[in-house]
């Protein structure tokens, strides 16, 4: 599929049973331990339906993870005017608290420190977010903060997940925007 090309709506479902069913398979297992039989039997298709749409397991559930990625720039973009220093959005510590669900899916796939699939899809999504809000506003060194705002949040949740860093959703989320909003700041 080429951008700008609608997606075949069969394929869209045949997608998002295959991420329900990963994500079902999660809240039972860790994603180590699942297997793309028992998956595809859950999802209702075949194997090979499988591969026609994913190289592997990993694969599948960064896709069904980037959910997680799209609300977390949400969450960080949710203000309007000039952002309170010391509170987070409202919508930032919704964000943290509902990961819990998933928690241990969120750990296998963003390491500690931002790294991992999901760490990258994360960074490379608020990168591009912020580098363009940055350069609209005329900001300066819009590249280098785009970049050091991208890493400092997914560094900061990856090391939440993990529990190298205690808070709860609202603390977490109140202090990983004070460090944000002080890149934003600078130059």
């Amino acid at each position: 599929m080429t951008r700008g090309e609608p997606e075949d709506p069969r394929a869209a479902r045949t997608r998002a049973r295959l991420r329900s069913a990963l994500l079902a398979e999660c809240a039972e297992r860790p994603l180590e331990e699942v297997g793309v039989a028992a998956l595809v039997r859950r999802a209702g298709v075949g194997r090979a339906t499988f591969y026609v749409h994913y190289p592997d397991l990993e694969a599948l559930a960064v896709d069904a993870c980037a959910d997680v990625v799209r609300e977390a720039v949400e969450a960080l973009h949710a203000w309007r005017g000039r952002p309170d220093p010391v509170r987070a959005p409202a919508a930032l510590p919704e964000f943290f608290g509902s990961l819990t669900p998933h928690a241990a899916l969120y750990r296998t796939l963003l390491a500690p420190g931002g790294g991992g699939p999901l760490g990258r899809v994360l960074h490379r999504d608020l990168r591009a977010y912020s580098l363009r809000e940055r350069e609209r506003a005329g900001a300066a060194d819009a590249p280098l903060v785009a970049s050091a705002v991208a890493a400092t949040f997914a560094g900061v949740l990856a090391d939440w997940l993990h529990g190298d860093l205690d808070g709860t959703p609202g603390e977490i989320a109140d202090q990983v925007w004070q460090l944000l909003v002080a890149l934003h700041a600078s130059r």
